[in-house]
């Protein structure tokens, strides 16, 4: 399993760069399997965040509270990163819940083990610049479905994005991430 689960996170960092064995060796070293169970609260917005999830198979949710209502942020499954990006850059809280919609397998990497990383392999800073920049150009898209399209074009927007995980998703959390109502939701889906 972990042989498996290593040569698919290696795949993944190969898609950006060029893995050296050394390099390989200290992922491998510094990167741990983890498993959270449907329903496990990941990162709690009360505190630090310090480590970074790589997903192995699953799906992870980021979202904060407002009023005491959960408001979904992203989505991110299989080989996807995720974490409370300000919070862990700053080190800082901030406002980011992370949990496990499903029975989740992961790599862990510490923030201290990310800074190794950084610090011995200058490839690992081309890697981090070259996947957030895909990362936030679909930040982008985000914030200009919110402001600026209809909820049908929200929607749609959501199924180019998600398309493949929203059977997996539940759908109240799919319309809080959309930012309409759970009637508005059911009305789109049976439009289509």
């Amino acid at each position: 399993m972990v042989d498996t689960a290593l040569a698919s996170l290696f795949a993944h960092f190969e898609q950006y760069i060029k893995l050296s064995t050394s390099l390989r060796d200290a992922l491998a070293e510094r990167m741990h399997l983890v498993t959270f169970k449907k329903g496990d609260l990941i990162h709690n917005a009360d505190t630090i965040c310090k480590e970074s999830y790589f997903i192995q198979k699953g799906i992870l949710r980021t979202y904060f509270l407002k009023d005491g209502k959960e408001i979904t942020e992203y989505f991110v499954s299989e080989n996807e990163w995720v974490n409370s990006p300000r919070s862990m850059i700053q080190q800082k809280v901030d406002i980011y819940f992370i949990d496990a919609l499903e029975d989740t397998i992961a790599f862990k990497l510490k923030i201290h083990h990310l800074g190794y990383l950084f610090d011995n392999f200058p490839e690992m800073e081309r890697y981090a610049r070259l996947s957030m920049g895909s990362l936030f150009g679909h930040f982008m898209e985000r914030i200009t479905s919110l402001r600026f399209t209809t909820a049908k074009e929200k929607y749609d927007h959501f199924l180019t994005v998600y398309g493949d995980l929203y059977p997996r998703l539940p759908l109240g959390m799919v319309a809080s991430y959309l930012g309409i109502t759970q009637e508005t939701l059911s009305r789109l889906r049976a439009e289509r």
